[in-house]
């Protein structure tokens, strides 16, 4: 099905096909489901535009999203951008400190929220309650201090998206802010959609529905949303996730294609008493990504979902998901790699002395690279400038490259430390730890160690009735690896703590085995 020429990223509507095809199923919002048509989508997100640019503001101000996954979320990310604007997308699961920071950082003028994130916004930033029908002063100026309901400031009608400049920005996402403050990754218009094009390629996806689960501040769940448009395709939206939510989402509305991060997965597959009674024969496809997948985890997947073509995939907030694809020969891609540099990018490996190494830190170019960090030089101290002299993106993924040129994802280089003089990536470890029949997931983080610097502990998750000890665990790492990589103390829980983009929330694991040292366990 071959896709007409797109110049805004809000408005990816395929109009040469049924404007009447069924667009999104909304989970969210106070009722569900609400059902919206792409004829009503385009009209919601033309709604916004119009009223946005009827209150006066110019082009190129900052526009931000505090809300949960429903309707209003995604039509206002679509509008935003139609009107010429910047949309800016904020984890409302960061702390009330960290949210105001980022609308400072963006010089956010403006504040969509749904009705519990009200709150969050700081005094004196005007806000749209989604879920409010609010005061109809629809002639209040731009940048008011107060609040209106949603249903007050929409102008419904015709409107003509805005034909961006070259390279002129669409969004501003910022990353999770683990190692400080969030970054202001500015993306552009013509970045995006050439990742939503790209993907869908030659591909007659019209006919899938997508379910997404993934927070839409995040680029996992945006990049989806937009390629489903150009698909015109269905979109399924849970307003968070949840495992059991997720599992009953999938049979009910009938999920052909799932993406998530690897803990997501594994959280799911932990419902077994769900699993063992729910149908999810319609899954055709699953993209993981964002983190290492274990070869017990592929396997647990394949067992649950039989029919559907599981994809190993690598994508960042600064250069989009279209970095891996297929051989170029045809071979086929090893289960546990990303896969073969994609015809349209640009990829090398650098382990500090060489630029091509087989093993080492990603660095690409592609057409989906971020503009910059926004106030970038202004923070303090300055930000690094991501790129390298030459223009690739530094991406501080960690890769080895086996020799037909497929890539396999190590860990990332801010995550890697040291061990009596050795790197130890915590991916590593953990695929060796679930490689063991009686674990279903394991993290791995430093503990300090005055004389080997720091030592590797492990929170790991049995199986469903598997009997394993510690003890065992830690001969099955000395057996099956390097000895400086096995873990020194080994604890089982019943689940780990997932950060704001469900990866597993490293930092909150580094205080609690340091705590749980220092007790003496």
């Amino acid at each position: 099905m071959a896709t007409p020429e797109f110049n805004n990223l809000g408005d990816l509507i395929r109009r040469d096909q049924d404007p009447n095809k069924l667009a999104l199923i909304d989970l969210g919002g106070e009722v569900a489901p609400r059902e919206y048509t792409y004829a009503q989508l385009d009209a919601l997100a033309n709604a916004i535009a119009r009223g946005l640019l009827k209150r006066g503001y110019a082009r190129g101000e900052r526009i931000a999203i505090l809300s949960a996954n429903r309707a209003e979320n995604l039509a206002a990310f679509y509008g935003i951008m139609r009107a010429g604007l910047v949309a800016v997308p904020v984890n409302f699961k960061f702390p009330r400190a960290m949210i105001a920071f980022v609308l400072e950082d963006a010089d956010a003028r403006l504040v969509f929220c749904d009705a519990p994130r009200k709150g969050e916004v700081p005094a004196g930033v005007e806000t749209i309650t989604f879920n409010e029908e609010g005061r109809s002063n629809h002639d209040r100026p731009a940048g008011a201090a107060g609040s209106m309901g949603f249903d007050a400031f929409l102008d419904p009608g015709s409107f003509t998206a805005v034909v961006p400049r070259e390279n002129e920005v669409a969004m501003f996402l910022y990353t999770s802010g683990s190692t400080g403050k969030p970054k202001g990754v500015m993306l552009s218009h013509a970045s995006h959609i050439w990742v939503a094009q790209t993907r869908l390629g030659n591909n007659d996806w019209s006919s899938h529905r997508f379910l997404i689960a993934a927070p839409l501040y995040h680029m996992n769940a945006l990049a989806l949303a937009t390629l489903v448009s150009v698909a015109h395709a269905t979109i399924i939206l849970l307003p968070q996730f949840t495992a059991r939510a997720y599992i009953e989402a999938i049979e009910k509305y009938h999920a052909t294609w799932l993406t998530a991060v690897p803990p997501m997965i594994a959280m799911m597959l932990q419902e077994k008493d769900l699993l063992a009674h729910t149908d999810l024969s319609s899954v055709k496809s699953l993209r993981m990504g964002s983190a290492p997948v274990s070869a017990s985890l592929m396997a647990a997947i394949h067992k649950v979902l039989p029919r559907a073509q599981v994809v190993n995939a690598f994508g960042t907030t600064e250069g989009g998901p279209v970095v891996f694809g297929p051989h170029p020969r045809g071979l086929p891609t090893p289960e546990m790699s990303v896969g073969y540099p994609h015809p349209e990018v640009q990829l090398r490996l650098d382990d500090g002395q060489t630029k091509g190494a087989e093993q080492g830190v990603l660095e690409m170019k592609s057409p989906a690279l971020l503009q910059g960090y926004h106030k970038a030089a202004l923070r303090n101290p300055p930000l690094k400038n991501p790129f390298t002299a030459d223009g690739y993106y530094i991406t501080g993924d960690v890769f080895r490259r086996d020799p037909e040129g497929f890539h396999y994802f190590v860990g990332r280089s801010d995550d890697m430390f040291v061990s009596g003089g050795e790197n130890i990536y915590p991916g590593e470890v953990e695929k060796l730890l679930e490689a063991h029949p009686g674990v279903q997931q394991a993290a791995v983080v430093p503990v300090e160690d005055e004389i080997k610097g720091q030592k590797p502990a492990a929170f790991v998750i049995k199986r469903a009735g598997a009997n394993v000890t510690a003890e065992e665990l830690k001969q099955h790492a000395l057996a099956n690896g390097p000895a400086y990589q096995h873990p020194r103390w080994i604890w089982f829980v019943d689940a780990l703590p997932l950060a704001t983009t469900n990866k597993i929330d490293r930092n909150v694991l580094i205080s609690e085995a340091a705590e749980r040292v220092k007790a003496g366990g």
